[in-house]
């Protein structure tokens, strides 16, 4: 499980169409444009980052349980029994859940016990300080660390990421945003079946046939 900030879509709601950018080059997102946004949103003061926050808990193979989209000023052990809530109405096998440390709450392994029999196992980043003797040199830190479990569903994000509609929130209600990160995996997933189905199956179309014949 994790979260995912996505700034708001970058454009006026009042700005004129036929209005052009005073910069030299167009990026793929919006640069120094009105950051104006309507609908639910709200400003994360760890992350220094405005707009809606994704939280999507994904099984443990990177596919999608269960998603919610809500203003980012909300803190993430808040929203977390938010997204509990509606999954375990559905998928009762579930009994460990991996969460990074953002979701790091008392209060959070206490609505757990309280409301259900999962587990709750924060994944911590490897610690940069440790004690060591004076005559021992302690291990250099890499640059890079994977996380066990951390990366699946960062993965999952990166595959949502790839479609341009979900780049940028753009949606004016919450609900469009979740909608449309069901839509990208349920493609994702069709994608991934039709892989095994037989090469050059022909459609009705392709063998030009009409009426009942195209119907059976």
């Amino acid at each position: 499980m994790a979260t995912h900030s996505r700034s708001s879509a970058r454009r006026s709601p009042h700005a004129n169409a036929t209005k052009r950018p005073t910069h030299g080059c167009r990026h793929r997102l919006a640069i120094g444009e009105d950051d104006r946004k309507r609908g639910i949103h709200g400003y994360d003061g760890a992350k220094k980052i405005g707009g809606r926050k994704r939280h999507i808990l994904v099984d443990t193979t990177g596919l999608l349980l269960r998603a919610i989209v809500h203003a980012a000023d909300i803190k993430d052990p808040a929203s977390a029994p938010l997204l509990f809530s509606e999954v375990m109405k559905n998928f009762d096998q579930i009994q460990l859940v991996w969460a990074d440390m953002g979701y790091r709450s008392d209060a959070l392994r206490a609505w757990m016990a309280e409301n259900s029999q999962w587990k709750l196992e924060i994944v911590k980043r490897p610690s940069k300080w440790g004690r060591y003797p004076v005559d021992v040199e302690p291990e250099p830190m890499p640059r890079f660390t994977v996380l066990a479990r951390r990366w699946v569903v960062e993965r999952t994000f990166a595959w949502i990421g790839r479609y341009r509609r979900m780049s940028k929130d753009y949606e004016y209600l919450i609900e469009s945003s979740e909608t449309m990160i069901y839509i990208v995996m349920s493609r994702l997933m069709l994608r991934r079946l039709a892989r095994n189905a037989a090469h050059g199956v022909k459609s009705p179309q392709r063998m030009r046939l009409k009426g009942a014949a195209r119907a059976s």
